[in-house]
C-alpha cells in the first residue's frame, strides 16, 4: 500500500481515485462499511481505492485534555486499512495551522485540485474543516460544481446503537472486550515490547511477560483470556491488567501475560496482544498461595475457552447481527 505522510503539502499525489475520508481510529465495522464501498467501486472502475485520514486525532491538537485514547496507532491503522483493500493512504498532518483551513478550501485545493478524485465516500454525520463547518451538503454542492460524486454510507448498528470509535473505546475502557470485538469485527489488540519485570510471576509459579505498550487503549483492570502474537507465532495467554494488590501496595499499573506453551527468552521482542474475554476482576487474595491457585484456575478457564473456539472453527457467536443499508445514497453525479 502506498502511504504518503504530510499529504496536504506533498506533490506528485495519486490522482483520480475513489476515496473515503475520516479519522478511522480502530477501523471498526462502521468504518469498514465505508471502505467496502470504496473498494467495490474501485474494482468496478479500475480506479485506486484511497483513504484520506488525519494524524494526530484533531482533539489532540484542538483540545488536548479531551483527546481520546487511541484504539490503533498510526502504523497499526495503516496496516488495517491495507488489509481492508485500500491501496493508497494519504495522511494529512493535523496541525494548528491546518485546523484553520476552511472546508471549501480543503475541497477545492486538495480533494479536487491535488487529487482529482472521482468519487468520495463518507459516513453519516461526517463533518470537516475550520470549526467543523463542512458537511455532506457542502461536499455535495462542490461535487456538483467540480465534477466528482459524493456518496453517504449508512450507519452500521449493533443492538440498536450506531457503531462508533467512541462507543468502542467505552466498551474497552470498561472491560467489555467481547462487545468491542463485535463492533470492531476482530478482537481489540495492543502492541508493544516485552519488558523486564520483577519476576513475581516466576516466584508464584506462573512466569509472565510484561508488555511495555505503545499508547493504544488498554482495557479496564482485570484478568483476560488473550492471545500473544510474536512475528512468527501466536500463543494462548492469560493477561492481568492492574496493580497486583495482593503482593504490592500502590504498585504501578502493569499488563502482564502468562503465555501458554511458550518457552524461551521474550525480552525486548515486539508482540501484539489480542483480548478475547474478560475472566474476572483483579482483587486482593488472603495469601500469595491463594493468588497462585486462582491463576491456575484462570489458566484452565483460558484453555477451555480457546479449546471451545477451536472446536467451533474459531467462529463462536458474535451475538445479534449487524445491520446497515446495502446501498449508498448518491448526492451528486457527474
Amino acid at each position: 500500500m502506498l502511504v504518503i505522510h504530510d499529504a496536504y503539502d506533498a506533490g506528485d499525489l495519486p490522482r483520480g481515485g475513489i476515496a473515503a475520508i475520516g479519522n478511522f481510529d480502530g477501523v471498526h465495522r462502521g468504518q469498514l462499511a465505508v471502505l467496502d464501498r470504496v473498494t467495490a467501486r474501485a474494482a468496478e472502475t479500475g480506479l485506486t481505492p484511497t483513504v484520506i485520514t488525519f494524524e494526530p486525532h484533531p482533539l489532540a491538537v484542538l483540545r488536548p485534555a479531551e483527546a481520546p485514547p487511541r484504539l490503533t496507532s498510526a502504523e497499526h491503522k495503516e496496516e488495517l486499512l491495507a488489509a481492508a483493500g485500500i491501496e493508497a493512504t494519504l495522511v494529512v498532518a493535523f496541525t494548528p495551522e491546518f485546523a484553520r483551513t476552511r472546508a471549501e478550501t480543503f475541497v477545492r485545493e486538495f480533494l479536487f485540485g491535488g487529487l482529482g478524485l472521482a468519487e468520495i465516500y463518507v459516513g453519516t454525520g461526517f463533518v470537516f474543516g475550520h470549526r467543523r463547518e463542512g458537511d455532506l451538503a457542502l461536499l455535495a454542492r462542490l461535487g456538483a460544481e467540480l465534477g466528482f460524486e459524493v456518496r453517504e454510507v449508512e450507519q452500521v448498528r449493533w443492538r440498536g446503537e450506531r457503531i462508533s470509535s467512541t462507543r468502542v473505546r467505552r466498551a474497552i475502557a470498561e472491560g467489555r472486550v467481547e462487545e468491542a470485538a463485535e463492533k470492531l469485527g476482530r478482537p481489540h489488540s495492543i502492541r508493544g515490547t516485552i519488558a523486564r519485570g520483577d519476576r513475581m510471576g516466576q516466584r508464584l509459579g506462573w512466569p509472565t511477560a510484561n508488555l511495555d505498550t505503545e499508547g493504544e487503549l488498554v482495557p479496564h483492570d482485570g484478568v483476560y483470556a488473550t492471545r500473544t502474537r510474536f512475528e512468527e507465532a501466536e500463543f494462548d495467554s492469560v493477561t492481568n491488567i492492574g496493580t497486583r494488590p495482593t503482593v504490592y501496595e500502590n504498585y504501578r499499573r502493569v499488563v502482564e501475560s502468562h503465555i501458554l506453551g511458550f518457552a524461551g527468552d521474550a525480552y525486548d521482542r515486539a508482540v501484539e496482544l489480542f483480548f478475547y474475554k474478560r475472566l474476572r476482576e483483579e482483587r486482593i487474595f488472603p495469601t500469595v498461595m491463594d493468588l497462585s491457585a486462582q491463576i491456575g484456575r484462570d489458566v484452565e478457564a483460558t484453555r477451555e475457552f480457546f479449546t471451545a473456539r477451536r472446536r467451533l472453527g474459531e467462529s463462536g457467536s458474535n451475538g445479534p447481527s449487524l445491520s446497515q443499508d446495502s446501498s449508498s445514497r448518491t448526492h451528486t453525479t457527474r
